[in-house]
C-alpha cells in the first residue's frame, strides 16, 4: 500500500484526516483513508496529537490495539474486494455480510482471518497462504 515505512504510512493517515476535516480535495486513496478514520471515532483524538503519535509504539504488552494497523487492515480488505483478489474473496465477503448485516463488523471478522494468516506467515518465515485465509473466512458463513 505505502511501502514498509511506518512513518510514511502514518503520515498518510494524518494528511488524509486533515484534508477531510478542512474539506480539501483528496486523492482517491486519501478519501478511503479518511472514510476509515471516520468509521473509528475511538481513534479521532490521536489525530489531534500528530507529534506524539507519529512514532509511538503499540505493543501487545501495552494492552492496546495498534490503531494504524487496525485501520490499514480495513484498507487492505477493501483493496482485496476491489481487485477481487484472492479469487473468491468477494463471494465470501457477500456471504459473511448476509449473515451479520453490518459491513464494518464484516470487515472486522475478515481482519481476524487476515491477521491470523499474516502472523502465521511471519512467525514461520513463509509466504502468506491465501487458501488458509479463504478457509478461515468460510468459517464465518
Amino acid at each position: 500500500m505505502f511501502g514498509q515505512d511506518r512513518t510514511e504510512l502514518r503520515q498518510m493517515f494524518f494528511t488524509s484526516w486533515k484534508k477531510h476535516q478542512n474539506k480539501q480535495l483528496m486523492e482517491p486513496l486519501e478519501a478511503v483513508v479518511a472514510k476509515i478514520i471516520e468509521l473509528h471515532p475511538e481513534y479521532h483524538a490521536l489525530f489531534e496529537n500528530e507529534a506524539s503519535e507519529l512514532d509511538k509504539d503499540y505493543t501487545p504488552e501495552m494492552g492496546q490495539t495498534n490503531p494504524f494497523l487496525h485501520m490499514a487492515m480495513h484498507i487492505s480488505i477493501q483493496e482485496q474486494l476491489s481487485t477481487k483478489r484472492p479469487a473468491g474473496i468477494d463471494q465470501l465477503h457477500q456471504s459473511i455480510l448476509s449473515n451479520n448485516k453490518d459491513p464494518h463488523e464484516t470487515e472486522h471478522l475478515m481482519m481476524e482471518c487476515l491477521g491470523k494468516m499474516l502472523w502465521e506467515a511471519q512467525s514461520q518465515n513463509k509466504t502468506p497462504d491465501e487458501n488458509d485465509y479463504l478457509n478461515c473466512l468460510k468459517s464465518y458463513i
